[in-house]
């Protein structure tokens, strides 16, 4: 995650603590505060557990591929009891509740007091369909810190990518019955194409419904949402959308509206606030540095800060990465699997700077961004040391020069962007 709160507006959020390594003594007092660790590479997981497949909508571009039935072989109330043990005795900083639809699961609350009764700090991911007052007073009560209810657009546009009509306006009904219950709740967005295009009047969205929280997630091909490339956004639109929300979360700060806005899923973000930022502040662009650079972007996310448990128990090392697993907590405590570095993806994952190829290797912000995503890579060029495709820095920007591109391409490293991602900035340039 990027804050881009926390970083280009110089506001304090309680997740900076494990992101950017600091914390005031006012947001350390706060209940279920974070505990700042000793560096990043020494961050336990956030870790995402899908705890069921079964959803009640049909997302277009759903990481999981989930539909509207049963599936079988999900872990059992008591296994599911006995993982969220080790995870707490593993000290993870926070247990995500996600699906599927974890509203769906029966025994959510059964499992979120096990937690509770640990000391876990515990999230929920939901489509928010599902949240009546009742189930919002139940979120409440049971101890859950934030609820992230997910939204990919306004209206119809959410409903088709969200395969179901009427769900935005039982989506919002349920945003709504958690702010009356006074539950910490925000807005998940993934950026495409269609939404892009109204990014403006999201945020106007966000400040007249009063959402006090957004992650904007960027496109990760995977579960259905291999099939959906062309709604992905080029490097050109993906700079764009940054620009509007980074000006957008500015007048925010700039007007007293307390918001924590954040980019999730591209650690290059970080590299391009900061290059924004240097032109109109460069001592307080050297400070965002620091930061950024402590937190090592995504040299210390999947597989080392994050990971992810599917309903099945498989181990990823994050939720798109569903196609690989370290192992299954059926047979072996999550804690072992983490730290097992002899699976060579796991030990690629955690000394990944080992292993990267290409413009990574040479871009003057790799301690920055961390080589940002490695399951795009993965997936785009089948290569986890190959760059994220989704880079959208340009080599002046990385500082790579043509003999350092001439040198890339005599190793073989020279990877070609998907046209998917040039498109629409080819067109303009042919105009």
């Amino acid at each position: 995650m990027i804050g881009i709160s926390a970083l280009y507006c110089d506001t304090e959020n309680e997740g900076d603590a494990i992101r950017y390594g600091k914390q005031s003594s006012h947001m350390k007092a706060r209940p279920h505060a974070h505990a700042v660790p000793k560096s990043a590479a020494e961050r336990r997981p956030v870790t995402a557990w899908n705890i069921t497949r079964t959803c009640n909508l049909k997302c277009v571009h759903c990481y999981s591929d989930s539909e509207e039935k049963a599936y079988n072989g999900e872990l059992s109330t008591q296994e599911g009891k006995n993982l969220i043990t080790d995870l707490a005795q593993f000290k993870i900083p926070a247990l995500l509740f996600s699906g599927g639809e974890p509203l769906i699961r029966k025994d959510l609350w059964e499992l979120a007091d096990h937690g509770r009764q640990l000391g876990m700090r515990m999230t929920l991911s939901t489509n928010g369909v599902l949240i009546d007052d009742k189930t919002a007073a139940r979120i409440k009560e049971i101890g859950f810190t934030y609820v992230g209810i997910s939204l990919d657009g306004i209206g119809e546009v959410n409903d088709r990518f969200r395969g179901k009509e009427g769900a935005f306006k039982k989506a919002m009904k349920g945003f709504q019955n958690c702010v009356a219950a006074g539950q910490k709740v925000g807005l998940r967005m993934t950026l495409t194409r269609h939404n892009y295009e109204n990014l403006h009047g999201i945020f106007d969205f966000i400040e007249a419904e009063n959402i006090q929280r957004a992650c904007f997630y960027h496109l990760v091909y995977s579960g259905r949402g291999l099939g959906i490339s062309d709604e992905d956004l080029t490097h050109e639109e993906t700079r764009h959308a940054l620009d509007i929300i980074m000006e957008r979360t500015l007048d925010f700060h700039k007007r007293g509206l307390q918001k924590d806005i954040l980019t999730v899923d591209n650690h290059v973000d970080g590299p391009y606030l900061y290059l924004k930022l240097r032109e109109i502040n460069p001592e307080k662009a050297g400070k965002v540095r620091e930061q950024l650079e402590w937190n090592g972007g995504g040299r210390y996310s999947s597989g080392v800060g994050f990971g992810d448990i599917d309903f099945l128990g498989n181990v990823h090392p994050d939720q798109f990465w569903m196609h690989y697993s370290f192992g299954n907590v059926r047979e072996r405590r999550f804690s072992e699997i983490w730290q097992d570095t002899s699976n060579p993806l796991m030990s690629l994952l955690k000394n990944r700077f080992d292993h990267l190829k290409g413009k990574c290797t040479k871009c003057q912000f790799l301690n920055m961004c961390g080589g940002a995503l490695r399951v795009r890579a993965d997936i785009v060029y089948k290569d986890a040391g190959a760059p994220d495709p989704a880079c959208y820095l340009s080599d002046e920007e990385c500082g790579i020069t043509p003999a350092m591109r001439t040198e890339l391409a005599a190793k073989g490293e020279d990877f070609p962007v998907p046209e998917a991602l040039l498109r629409r900035a080819n067109t303009a340039a042919a105009k």
